[in-house]
């Protein structure tokens, strides 16, 4: 059975199979809404429900939780349609671009910290993956399970695409990765991807600043994001909020420092919340969203674009919101949820 699915305020509508999320239906016929991880897990694709029925699927309660549901959100990666509906969401608009299933070898290993691995991907000959900065790909591994990672470069400078990889201990890929378990991810390994995912990426039909926020490797989408806007000299004021636990989490700490020597319009702050005295760390100490706070009490005016762990990302969408005056929707985010996240569903 099928219904139909219109979209306020844009009006776009798309067929909805009751088999299928409303997400999955919506992106076959190619009307992009916001989402991320797909699995009820980070709260990107939570939408208002303006009328109509739908069967909300498990969850994670921090990313829809009863107060959003009796308000009449849902969560459409994982909501199935009960009858015709109306949604309020943002349509996403972003172009032609085609999710491919794809071979890669990988081509270099890097240990850029002590728990992250910057990893190049090296596609098939005569191969290029077409994605926006600061989207992701999933790889697909031999069981068909899933494991998600953003890709760290500009779109379009290389054949290879590059990763960063934080080891989550117990994590079936990362353990093996970084030799914990067996059989080791290794150099030369044949991987399966798909991909590009996501609707985080640079809007670019703006002038106004952008506050760019990241916890550990959610650095990865925001270098892709920095990188494209260098390619295609935007000049957008940029500010650049980078936190971790210690000062080795902040695992390219001199490439930003070079990037707000180089470009005029792009300022660095790196924020470490539990420094220890041999770190002989000087610099700022706290929450990494509370920087933002304290430095940017009127956000009314800027896009913030916030990535990392999901605590992270979503304190600094409550309290921006709240405290700072940011618009709802020039709030974007990818927030990096992983396995552990999907379990804890209700």
């Amino acid at each position: 059975m099928r219904f139909t699915v219109t979209v306020q305020p844009s009006g776009k509508q798309f067929d909805a199979d009751i088999e299928q999320t409303v997400l999955e239906s919506a992106l076959q016929q190619s009307v992009v809404l916001p989402y991320g991880c797909k699995t009820g897990a980070c709260g990107s694709c939570k939408s208002r429900i303006v009328s109509g029925d739908i069967e909300q699927g498990p969850h994670s309660a921090s990313a829809l939780r009863p107060e959003d549901a009796a308000d009449g959100y849902a969560l459409l990666c994982c909501a199935y349609p009960k009858s015709d509906l109306v949604i309020e969401a943002r349509v996403v608009m972003a172009g032609d671009i085609q999710v491919r299933k794809m071979p890669c070898r990988i081509a270099s290993l890097h240990r850029a910290a002590p728990d992250v691995v910057i990893m190049t991907l090296q596609l098939p000959a005569n191969e290029t993956l077409r994605y926006l900065a600061g989207q992701y790909l999933e790889f697909v591994l031999r069981d068909g399970t899933r494991r998600s990672y953003s890709m760290a470069g500009a779109p379009g400078r290389a054949q290879q695409v590059e990763l960063h990889i934080r080891h989550l201990p117990g994590g079936r890929f990362t353990d093996a990765l970084f030799g914990v378990s067996t059989p080791v991810v290794k150099e030369r390994d044949v991987l399966r991807f798909e991909g590009p995912m996501g609707t985080f990426f640079l809007r670019e039909d703006s002038d106004k600043p952008i506050i760019l926020l990241a916890s550990g490797t959610g650095f990865a989408p925001i270098k892709a994001i920095v990188e494209h806007a260098i390619d295609q000299s935007i000049t957008r004021p940029m500010t650049f909020y980078w936190g971790g636990r210690r000062p080795h989490d902040l695992y390219l700490h001199t490439l930003a420092e070079q990037w707000a020597a180089e470009l005029p319009h792009f300022d660095y702050r790196p924020v470490v919340s539990d420094a220890r005295p041999e770190d002989a760390w000087t610099g700022r100490t706290g929450f990494v969203h509370q920087a933002v706070v304290d430095e940017h009490p009127d956000l009314s005016g800027h896009q913030v674009y916030a990535c990392g762990a999901p605590i992270v990302v979503d304190s600094a969408r409550r309290d921006f919101i709240a405290r700072c005056g940011l618009p709802d929707d020039e709030f974007y985010a990818d927030s990096f949820t992983s396995v552990a996240d999907t379990v804890r569903l209700v």
